[in-house]
């Protein structure tokens, strides 16, 4: 009988191992685990307690991270002060999500602003919520519409900003420090997928709005 025991926790584990999905994995995992306690339970005249305990604190802290895991997938781990504005970022875990926000700030123009000068280096990546954004570039002016980056490229390439933008009174925007945005990215190469998902669909909206016939005089693809 113990024989079967840790043979079906050796096959369980090396399936698990096999299987991509964390959630799918951590279960198998656990699975794996109690089959190794009840071996170690009954293999020798008495328990093996050491073995015993040390699987169990194992699987607790497997345990854990599974919690841990499933709450960054959900819907609760979404702030419920910016549950408002997740449709636009939907393309992010919810985990992900929260990360972002809590790395900037929300806030809506009591005055008119300087978001990015031509030239000057982009030290605060912004994303507009609400309001419309007037460009200047290359001597042109024109205006860009609400809910894009604002300095996304400088932020990617780390060059400096290509056009001067400003926000008018009244405009809503999400903000935040490149240089913390980017020790984040660093440190974490899931929230650096995520992000850069998300810029990338943000300039892929851009294309396309600057490519699209019919529209007249369009707006670059990208100004900062």
């Amino acid at each position: 009988m113990p024989d079967y025991l840790v043979a079906c926790a050796g096959f369980i584990y090396i399936v698990a191992f096999l299987i991509i999905n964390q959630i799918v994995l951590r279960c198998m995992l656990l699975v794996g685990s109690a089959f190794y306690v009840a071996y170690y339970a009954v293999v020798a005249g008495e328990p093996l307690w050491m073995a015993i305990f040390t699987n169990i604190g194992i699987s607790t802290a497997n345990f854990l991270g599974l919690l841990i895991l499933i709450f960054s997938r959900s819907r609760l781990a979404i702030p419920k002060e910016h549950s408002d504005i997740y449709p636009v970022f939907s393309l992010l875990p919810p985990g992900d999500f929260r990360t972002l926000i809590r790395l900037g700030r929300r806030r809506v123009l009591n005055e008119d602003a300087v978001l990015t000068r031509d030239g000057a280096p982009v030290d605060t990546l912004y994303f507009v919520l609400r309001g419309e954004v007037v460009a200047e570039k290359r001597g042109e002016t024109f205006m860009l519409p609400e809910r894009i980056f604002i300095g996304e490229v400088g932020y990617l390439t780390r060059d400096g900003a290509s056009a001067t933008t400003r926000l008018a009174k009244g405009g809503e925007v999400l903000e935040w420090d490149v240089a913390r945005l980017r020790a984040k990215a660093k440190q974490s190469a899931r929230f650096n997928l995520a992000l850069d998902a998300l810029i990338s669909k943000d300039l892929a909206a851009k294309v396309s709005r600057a490519g699209a016939p019919g529209k007249g005089d369009t707006a670059p693809v990208s100004v900062a």
